[in-house]
């Protein structure tokens, strides 16, 4: 039977406390934007058209792709993951054709990680020899950034490119607020909605992990409340893993820029991962790069210790 549209869309039952993110609710709404993006023919269905009320495969054809039976995955989609098993999960993952970060996203969502400490309990520090090796990078801009995209640490090179953020309170040293409430940042990403994406994705993907981060939660409500560009990317439910690329900007001091980005997960802490940025060799932005370095040694005053000190434990 075909469901009405609107239903079975993640209403179901809270379950959240006050400050937290609802995963049942996040979990139900997963699993239909995922199966909503899948058509028929995709996966060797035949396709009635006309009789289809509601884009994306029906729950009783996933339900078959998958191996289970359709009661069983219409509760896991209304939220009700609770003894799923690794396989079923696996198996729906498969139907759903889930690239490798929606199969852990799902994975946390259906079976979530108890944590020992609140979210906000565990400070987030970044180790002494890690900011020593930042300083260490000349002419790579370069920093790291933690839960909820907080920029915990930083090298002049990456305050020269992106802004000196030893001049910001420690809350507002967070990429999801630069990108979508600062003006400044939708003028140096030259494709900002991508920038913007990737930031919505990766907090999806914290929410997956610490759905009980009430600073998670407040900040999505806040960014919700603020932007409707944010409304409308969280509510896609599109999830990504930070990885490589390139990044176009367009700087006030040096003009264009593209510089390719890697990203590092650090071994002893897998909420932490340092990014750095990089031109070409011999390219125009090399030297755009270069000139940007000289500008930033020459212009950027020495960060406060009391400021290295609030970013070194900032939560």
């Amino acid at each position: 039977m075909d469901e009405r549209p609107g239903e079975g869309s993640g209403s179901a039952g809270s379950g959240a406390e006050e400050g937290q993110i609802d995963r049942r609710s996040e979990l139900s709404e997963f699993l239909r934007t995922r199966r909503a993006r899948l058509k028929p023919e995709d996966v060797g269905l035949p396709d009635y058209g006309r009789f289809r009320r509601v884009p994306g495969l029906r729950r009783e054809e996933l339900a078959q792709l998958a191996g289970v039976s359709a009661a069983y995955y219409t509760r896991l989609e209304q939220g009700n993951g609770r003894n799923v098993s690794v396989d079923v999960l696996d198996s729906i993952a498969r139907a759903l054709r889930l690239t490798e970060a929606e199969r852990a996203h799902l994975t946390h969502l259906a079976k979530p990680k108890r944590h020992k400490k609140k979210p906000e309990a565990r400070t987030q520090r970044v180790r002494g020899a890690l900011r020593q090796l930042l300083d260490t990078m000349e002419g790579v801009p370069a920093y790291v950034a933690g839960r909820r995209s907080d920029i915990l640490a930083w090298n002049r090179m990456a305050a020269a490119l992106f802004g000196d953020w030893g001049e910001l309170p420690a809350q507002e040293r967070n990429w999801a607020r630069l990108v979508f409430l600062r003006p400044d940042y939708r003028e140096l990403f030259v494709d900002w909605d991508s920038k913007a994406a990737d930031i919505v994705s990766h907090l999806r993907m914290d929410a997956g992990c610490y759905p009980d981060d009430p600073k998670l939660s407040a900040l999505v409500g806040e960014l919700s409340v603020k932007s409707e560009e944010f409304r409308l990317l969280w509510a896609a439910h599109n999830v990504r893993e930070k990885g490589h690329g390139t990044k176009r900007f367009h700087h006030p001091v040096v003009g264009d820029l593209t510089l390719a980005f890697e990203t590092f997960h650090l071994p002893d802490d897998s909420a932490q991962y340092l990014i750095t940025y990089h031109a070409e060799p011999g390219s125009p932005s090399a030297e755009a790069l270069r000139l940007l370095a000289s500008w930033g040694a020459d212009a950027l005053r020495e960060e406060p210790e009391a400021v290295r000190r609030s970013a070194e434990r900032s939560d």
